[in-house]
């Protein structure tokens, strides 16, 4: 194993992907699944431990065969879910902009108060009946075309107890006519009613809402950017791995009680129809060998790569 050469994956831009960062994360987080008796234990560790990749001439590497546990909170499973879920994305937003042309976004963000781990799956719950009956409401639903929602959950580990911000993140295919006076333009002050009247609050909550650029730029408020914001993690590695090892392993397993069965993102509307039209697969139960990201092409096939991971060097080698 001494001759073995480190497995360096780079995208086309040359930036080097983080394969061993993730399976590190991956392998700190089965060991704690192993610590509280989840029998999924074993295979969580087992993820992504072989990598076989087809090069091209100029050295870009492409995923070919890997295995993934497909865990909710698998960092490995996480990362490729997360450029999976942003690259369908940004394929349907940009063919709805072709359909409809006058067509505007909004992305709104929709925030309730901290909540515990014991009550968390069930405001989760609420939070997908709320945003459903928003939908309902008259002045929405005469000017929405589609959306996408996604629900992220932060944690905040400063109180005695792991504390839980969970949000809501929903980019809105508005009509033109959404614009065009008072009886259409829904003010941030509505927005925030409704979204109060809807989770039955008995408090003001936080919402904000924003017009988003029409073009898929790379740029803050561009459709691109929304896309992301949208389809990235629904929780982050590093809030459920923090080295607090007690702490760590009430935040996972309040996590996986809260998360199963509940799904990250989900479509309405014309953006429903047309990720059915584009026969785009469900990223949560499908395949994440091939994200179909234009980073991840490569030309004519001239090589394999095979890469295991080396758990007493921590870190892939090719072979």
């Amino acid at each position: 194993m001494a001759d073995r050469k480190v497995l360096v994956d780079r995208s086309q831009s040359g930036k080097v992907r983080p394969w061993r960062e993730h399976k590190l994360e991956n392998l700190q987080y089965g060991d704690y699944l192993q610590m509280l008796h989840y029998k999924k234990s074993h295979r969580v560790k087992e993820c992504g431990e072989v990598l076989r990749f087809v090069e091209d001439k100029n050295g870009h590497k492409k995923l070919a065969q890997t295995w993934f546990c497909h865990s909710r909170l698998c960092p490995l499973c996480n990362w490729r879910r997360s450029m999976k879920q942003s690259n369908q994305l940004t394929q349907i937003l940009t063919e709805a902009v072709k359909q409809r042309k006058t067509g505007r976004f909004l992305f709104l963000t929709l925030t309730v108060k901290n909540t515990t781990g014991d009550l968390l799956k069930s405001e989760l719950r609420q939070m997908g009946r709320a945003i459903a009956k928003i939908f309902q409401y008259k002045k929405v639903a005469k000017n929405l075309l589609g959306y996408v929602r996604s629900t992220e959950v932060t944690i905040n580990h400063e109180a005695d107890q792991p504390m839980y911000h969970h949000h809501m993140h929903v980019l809105l295919f508005m009509k033109s006519s959404y614009f065009t006076g008072t009886d259409n333009y829904i003010s941030q002050a509505e927005w925030t009613g409704y979204w109060q009247r809807a989770m039955k609050l008995d408090y003001v909550p936080v919402v904000n809402v924003e017009a988003v650029k029409p073009n898929v730029k790379r740029q803050k408020n561009s459709l691109l950017a929304s896309a992301q914001e949208t389809a990235k993690y629904q929780v982050k590695s590093k809030d459920i791995l923090t080295n607090n090892q007690e702490q760590d392993l009430q935040v996972i397993d309040d996590l996986e009680q809260a998360l199963a069965g509940s799904r990250q993102i989900s479509y309405g509307g014309l953006l429903k129809e047309i990720r059915k039209q584009l026969q785009l697969e469900d990223v949560e139960n499908g395949d994440l060998i091939n994200t179909d990201s234009d980073d991840q092409k490569v030309d004519q096939v001239v090589r394999e790569i095979v890469a295991k991971w080396d758990y007493q060097r921590k870190n892939y080698f090719v072979w």
